[in-house]
């Protein structure tokens, strides 16, 4: 991060110096004379963009392939929005001046990204990256060993796993080197760094004396919670005097990323208002002239972390058509229930037409603008269905409704609820800016296709 902001800055600095000598409308030397909240706003920037989607993920870091395509979008997205701040601020500053910034600038972050790799790899063949010894075959344990294989191999290596009575009978991702009584000798011998203990709760007593036996010893020790049977999507450890406290219902989306979030979501929204408006008034309009009743259709959904709020939609169905839901509920062959079909009865004619093109989900902007949702995240649902959730159901609620979501763009009311809510929480866990981007543009063509819209 550091590495990124310094280069862009330097870059900046150098072009601006280089600007009279290089083609394009002729400037003498010094009459490029920036403001110095310039490097400033270039600083801020790339940091917030590149920090909240993803560019600086872990998983990424060791594989030039796995950087170029996010990092590409989002160096292009950083470009234009600071060419599009330069509009509305420093509309002097010389167009070719940006174009051969954005050019060099994404030439040098390419090339450290590619040092980097390079570093990376070297410093793995030469067995550098830190030894992990995982005390414990369980769950817990097995799946920690297959995340650093999978995604953090470049810095972590996964020396073998330790247990006096393992309790899975599978295929281990690294050797079982022995029981714990030995664990002091087995740390020499294979120059362990770290040491994490995933000892299922029933075996706390053998993770306190292995606790005991590591304090002699020149490793860092971790211990990983057995809450698998909790179903904890996102925890946060705090200190409280001297308890240490776990919280296993906090928001999946915290700090800087919860407050970058919230800003795109302002500021789309009060633009996306200013430019329908017109379109608003003609819908106002045809939906009184089309079936009686109220323009808005406002109804309770369920939110973030289960909180209840009143959702704004233009009325697509007919008054009181809510009394006629166990009508139109369906099964699957499985058993579980549908409550969403295509040719529903209760639909008016403009409210067809509406729904086609997705206009009457227009008025939850103004949801966005209060708070209570967000443009992408998991639709937010009807609180009876909720009720009827199985436990890792709720993992949906870890985070903001949305406008559109990962199902949307995957299917919308193609899919069955079940699978709805795997997309939903699929996103949950990979949230970044890149990714409500990518959703975004994806709705646009989902809505003009029309594909699941009834």
């Amino acid at each position: 991060m550091a590495a990124d902001v310094f280069l862009t800055v330097s870059v900046l600095a150098v072009v601006i110096k280089l600007r009279p000598y290089l083609p394009g409308e002729h400037l003498e030397p010094g009459e490029v004379l920036p403001d110095p909240s310039l490097f400033l706003m270039v600083a801020f920037l790339w940091h917030v963009l590149f920090a909240m989607s993803g560019v600086y993920a872990l998983d990424r870091i060791s594989s030039l392939s796995k950087q170029f395509g996010r990092f590409t979008t989002v160096y292009f997205l950083a470009v234009l929005l600071f060419a599009g701040l330069l509009f509305f601020s420093f509309r002097e500053t010389s167009r070719m001046l940006v174009i051969y910034f954005g050019v060099a600038d994404y030439i040098v972050l390419l090339l450290l990204r590619y040092g980097v790799t390079v570093y990376l790899h070297r410093y793995y063949k030469n067995g550098k990256p830190s030894s992990v010894l995982i005390a414990g075959v369980s769950d817990s344990g097995i799946a920690l060993a297959d995340t650093i294989v999978r995604e953090h191999g470049a810095v972590l290596k996964v020396a073998g796993f330790v247990d006096d009575a393992p309790s899975v009978d599978r295929r281990l991702p690294a050797p079982l080197l022995g029981g714990t009584e030995n664990i002091a000798s087995i740390i020499r011998d294979n120059q362990i760094d770290l040491v994490v203990i995933a000892l299922p709760e029933n075996r706390a007593p053998e993770a306190n004396d292995l606790v005991f036996k590591l304090e002699a010893l020149e490793v860092r020790v971790y211990l990983i919670p057995d809450m698998v049977s909790m179903a904890v999507l996102n925890a946060e450890v705090e200190r409280f005097g001297d308890l240490v406290i776990i919280g296993i219902r906090e928001p999946a989306i915290q700090g800087h990323r919860r407050i970058t979030k919230r800003i795109m979501d302002l500021t789309a929204s009060l633009l996306a208002l200013s430019i329908t408006s017109p379109l608003l008034i003609v819908i106002w309009i045809a939906i009184r002239l089309d079936s009686p009743g109220p323009i808005l259709f406002v109804a309770k959904r369920v939110g973030e972390n289960g909180k209840v709020f009143e959702m704004y939609k233009f009325r697509t169905m007919f008054v009181d058509a809510d009394k006629y839901q166990a009508e139109v509920t369906t099964e699957t062959a499985d058993g579980r229930k549908v409550y969403k079909i295509k040719d529903d009865p209760r639909v008016t004619k403009v409210g067809k037409w509406l729904r086609r093109w997705s206009l009457d989900e227009l008025p939850q902007l103004f949801n966005v603008i209060k708070g209570e949702m967000s443009l992408v995240g998991p639709r937010p649902e009807q609180p009876f269905i909720t009720q009827e959730y199985d436990h890792w159901q709720w993992q949906r609620l870890l985070v903001p409704p949305g406008v559109t979501g990962w199902w949307q763009v995957s299917g919308r009311s193609d899919l069955p609820m079940h699978l709805n809510t795997q997309y939903d929480i699929y996103y949950v866990r990979n949230f970044s800016l890149f990714l409500d981007l990518k959703i975004l543009f994806k709705t646009l063509g989902v809505v003009l296709q029309g594909k699941g819209a009834y």
